[in-house]
C-alpha cells in the first residue's frame, strides 16, 4: 500500500509550492511506517498480521487530499493540542489572544498550527527520524520563540515511540501530540471502530460543552457512566448513551491519567477480529478519546471518503484549556529555564 500512493504525495506541491519529503521506517518484523515533513505527519502504519501487512492508520493518497481534509489525519499538532477557550490566556499580567479556528476557540494550535507547516526532517537510521520546527514569537499569537522536536523510533518490538522535546525563551503553553486515527480492522476495509474493544485505565473523565470546552464542574468519575472503559468494552456498546456524548455525536473527551510512567499501558485497543491490538504508553497526564464522530467526507486512500466512526484517535496530552484552568497536573506553561520532554508509545501486538 505504501508504494501505491508514495508518488502522488511526493510529486504534488504542498502549501508552499514545494513537494513533501517522505520517509519509510521498517523494522526486523517487516512492520512499515510512512512519515511526511508537512505537519510531521504519520501517513501509514502497516502491521504484520497473519503473514500479511494490515494498514491500520487512516491516511490520504495525494497532497491535494491532505490539504483539503480538516481532520488532522496523523498530523503532529501544536503549539497547543486540543482547545483553548475564547482563544486567550494570561501570562503574568499580559493577556494573549491566539487565532480562533473552531468558533471563538483555538483548536490544535490555531488557524496555521504546526499541523499545517513544514518541519525539518532528519533521517537518523532505517528505524528512526527526527522532525524539528522553529516557531517564532507571536506565531498564531503565542508568546516566545520555541524550538520543538518529535523523534520517531520504530523498534523491533513493534513499538512506535514518539519522543517530544521543546524549549522556549519566554513563558508559553506547550502541548504536543500526534493525531493518528487507528482502524485495526484495516483503514480501507470499510469497517467502523465501533466493534473494536477499548480499555482506558482512568478513573475520571472531563465533561465538556458541545464545543469541547470543559464544564465548570471539572473532572467526573467514570463509574456508572458510558465513559467507563476500565474493563475492555466494545466502543459502540454505549455510543450516544448520554447527553455528554449526544452533544458531540460520540466520544470526544479527555481522560485524566494522573502521574503516569512508561512502565504500564494507559489504554489498549483491540481489533474486532482479535488479530491485532495496540497498547498506549505515555508519561502525559491525560488522553483524549475521539471516535471519529465527524470523519464523514474526509478523503481516503482509494479516491473515496471515510465515514463517521471509521477511525479512533487516542491523543496523549494535557487536559483541555489548561492555560486557563487549575487542573490536578503540572503546569502546561513552559519556562525559559525548562525543557518540555514527554514520550508516547504505540506498541502493536
Amino acid at each position: 500500500m505504501i508504494q501505491t500512493y508514495l508518488p502522488l504525495l511526493a510529486e504534488q506541491p504542498a502549501y508552499d509550492g514545494e513537494p513533501a519529503k517522505l520517509v519509510t521506517l521498517v523494522n526486523a518484523n517487516g512492520m512499515r511506517l510512512l512519515f511526511m515533513d508537512i505537519g510531521a505527519t504519520w501517513l501509514s502504519c502497516q502491521v504484520p498480521v497473519e503473514g500479511d501487512l494490515r494498514e491500520v492508520l487512516l491516511g490520504v493518497s495525494s497532497m491535494e487530499a491532505f490539504l483539503k481534509q480538516t481532520s488532522y489525519l496523523g498530523a503532529t499538532v501544536g503549539r497547543y493540542a486540543n482547545r483553548i477557550a475564547n482563544s486567550q490566556f494570561k501570562v503574568d499580567q499580559t493577556t494573549y489572544h491566539v487565532t480562533a479556528n473552531q468558533g471563538q476557540n483555538c483548536l490544535h494550535g490555531g488557524m496555521q498550527g504546526w499541523s499545517h507547516l513544514r518541519w525539518k526532517m532528519t533521517v537518523i537510521s532505517e528505524q528512526a527520524v527526527r522532525f524539528t520546527i522553529d516557531s517564532s514569537d507571536n506565531d498564531q499569537g503565542f508568546p516566545g520563540n520555541v524550538l520543538a522536536q518529535m523523534t520517531v523510533v520504530l523498534t523491533d518490538d513493534n513499538e512506535v515511540r514518539l519522543n517530544y522535546h521543546a524549549t522556549t525563551d519566554a513563558t508559553t503553553p506547550i502541548n504536543m501530540t500526534n493525531h493518528a486515527y487507528f482502524n485495526l480492522m484495516g483503514a480501507e476495509s470499510g469497517a467502523t471502530v465501533l466493534e473494536d474493544t477499548l480499555c482506558i485505565h482512568a478513573q475520571q473523565y472531563l465533561p465538556t460543552s458541545d464545543m469541547g470546552i470543559p464544564l465548570a464542574d471539572g473532572l467526573t468519575d467514570v463509574a456508572g457512566t458510558s465513559f467507563d472503559f476500565r474493563e475492555p468494552t466494545l466502543i459502540g456498546s454505549r455510543l450516544l448513551a448520554d447527553e455528554q456524548q449526544k452533544l458531540v455525536k460520540g466520544y470526544d473527551h479527555s481522560y485524566f491519567l494522573g502521574d503516569t510512567t512508561l512502565d504500564n499501558p494507559v489504554a489498549t485497543l483491540t481489533a474486532a477480529d482479535g488479530a491485532v491490538s495496540v497498547n498506549v504508553f505515555t508519561d502525559k497526564p491525560a488522553i483524549q478519546l475521539y471516535t471519529g464522530n465527524w470523519l464523514e467526507g474526509t478523503p481516503n486512500r482509494t479516491g473515496g471518503v471515510y465515514a463517521d466512526y471509521q477511525g479512533v484517535a487516542l491523543e496523549t496530552q494535557y487536559l483541555p484549556d489548561s492555560p486557563n484552568r487549575n487542573w490536578p497536573h503540572h503546569s502546561c506553561y513552559l519556562e525559559p529555564n525548562q525543557e518540555y520532554r514527554f514520550t508516547t508509545v504505540y506498541q502493536f501486538d
